[in-house]
């Protein structure tokens, strides 16, 4: 009823606060959003808004740091205490939460998503989505895409 009065992108919304998907296939993870730590002018909020914004390209922990000017080590413990992950973990996250938008919102193909989200391939893509919510991408597509899957 929400998704026909108001459109897929609120209901998954509303599907995901109530810790449910809006229909299910059995056998899945919950689908639950993680909030992003907020900007601040200290610490490492700043390269992780950067991190945001260049998800495609490579982000080791050097280029990280880098950004942040602080060493390895400093960069990994700040992050960490920050965000509870290291920032390996972070990306990787934030890179499966990219591929699940595009996967709603877009028509664009498997391996043009595993490239935008930073995976490089729909090999990749396919892994780690279901590593982290144990369905690959054309299942979550067909159960998030809404109005867009009979595109």
């Amino acid at each position: 009823m929400v998704r026909r009065d108001h459109g897929s992108e609120v209901a998954n919304r509303a599907a995901r606060r109530c810790v449910v998907p809006p229909w299910r296939d059995g056998g899945q993870a919950q689908y639950i959003e993680r909030p992003v730590p907020g900007p601040g002018d200290t610490g490492t909020a700043a390269t992780r808004e950067w991190a945001l914004r260049r998800l495609d390209q490579p982000l080791g922990l050097p280029v990280l740091a880098a950004h942040a000017n602080m060493s390895v080590r400093t960069f990994t413990r700040r992050f960490r205490d920050e965000t509870g992950l290291s920032p390996t973990r972070w990306i990787l996250q934030q890179r499966v939460d990219r591929a699940r938008q595009l996967l709603e919102g877009s028509g664009l193909t498997i391996d043009q998503i595993a490239r935008r989200a930073g995976f490089g391939t729909a090999a990749s893509l396919r892994q780690h989505l279901h590593s982290a919510i144990g369905v690959p991408p054309t299942a979550y597509r067909r159960t998030f895409a809404g109005d867009r899957a009979s595109d």
